[in-house]
């Protein structure tokens, strides 16, 4: 009998802890919780933010952020053996992707901006940047004016390539716009001569200079005509896992870590071939750091 009495205290004490946590977890940590798995959205190449190593390993300035979140996850649900699943996702699909719960979050180089903001959540940001172009530097192209009447390349899906077109509509540059895949390959079509510049956010253009055996020969250049931030992205009204993202980001930049980790990733050699952004950190972003925040800027 005593021990029938231990087992009903052991249950009724399990019944308790599993009542808590169903009270307690909502949204996506209910997600994670219950699959036992929480799912990574990731890059191929948004150089140093996501990318594959030479091992095919997701490395990154982003995604460093990005694990940080799984280890407050893994603190909060008291789950430290839980599972860590990573999909690669394209600038077309990682807005679908987090609707419908294939990933729980991307940290790699996604835009919060505010038409955004009606299709899902973003956390606290963690990069501002100018959206530039890189050319060859004898390609007399100074400004984005210089690209009037020219061929000119962006990434598809994309607020840079939105911004393009809409600058090419409005200014009547009679530009003609070739839409890639994936950065890489919008980079490419200025290297091949297929394209005079390639549009981007200005760190995406020195990570592809970067890694360019021929980095010389380019230039990052052109007035930016808007500021933007970068941010991970979750599903919307779940303020529960919003509220973890962004104390875990808002730690990371008050604290002084976010500042070591921009500096690894961008002012030294990093993976594959020991490259060097040689990208400072600007006046804005330690205001950023120092003044943790969600704002879209645009």
């Amino acid at each position: 009998m005593g021990n029938i009495r231990k087992f009903g205290a052991l249950a009724l004490v399990g019944l308790s802890i599993a009542g808590a946590h169903g009270q307690e977890l909502t949204g996506t940590l209910k997600k994670i919780h219950d699959n036992g798995v929480i799912v990574l959205g990731t890059r191929e190449s948004s150089i140093p933010f996501s990318y594959y190593d030479a091992n095919q390993n997701v490395v990154g300035y982003s995604q460093e952020i990005a694990l940080k979140i799984v280890d407050a996850v893994k603190q909060k649900l008291g789950a430290p053996e839980l599972r860590v699943k990573t999909i690669p996702i394209t600038s077309q699909n990682r807005i679908p992707l987090v609707q419908n719960g294939t990933i729980d979050i991307e940290c790699g180089s996604t835009t919060n901006t505010f038409e955004r903001e009606n299709q899902a959540a973003f956390s606290n940001s963690f990069f501002l940047y100018g959206i530039r172009f890189i050319t060859r530097k004898d390609s007399g192209v100074k400004d984005f004016a210089d690209l009037a009447g020219k061929t000119v390349a962006t990434t598809a899906g994309t607020s840079d390539e939105r911004l393009l077109r809409k600058m090419n509509e409005e200014k009547h540059m009679n530009m003609t716009i070739i839409s890639a895949k994936d950065h890489a390959e919008s980079f490419m079509n200025v290297t091949t001569g297929r394209a005079v510049a390639f549009v981007m956010d200005e760190p995406l253009l020195y990570g592809e200079r970067a890694k360019s055996k021929d980095a010389a020969d380019y230039v990052v250049t052109g007035t930016p005509p808007v500021s933007e931030n970068y941010a991970c992205m979750f599903r919307r009204e779940d303020p529960e896992f919003k509220a973890l993202v962004d104390d875990t980001i808002a730690r990371m930049q008050t604290s002084g870590e976010m500042a070591k980790l921009y500096a690894k990733w961008f002012t030294q050699p990093i993976p594959p071939n020991g490259m060097n952004l040689q990208y400072p950190l600007s006046a804005e972003m330690k205001d950023l750091f120092a003044h943790p925040n969600d704002k879209a800027l645009d």
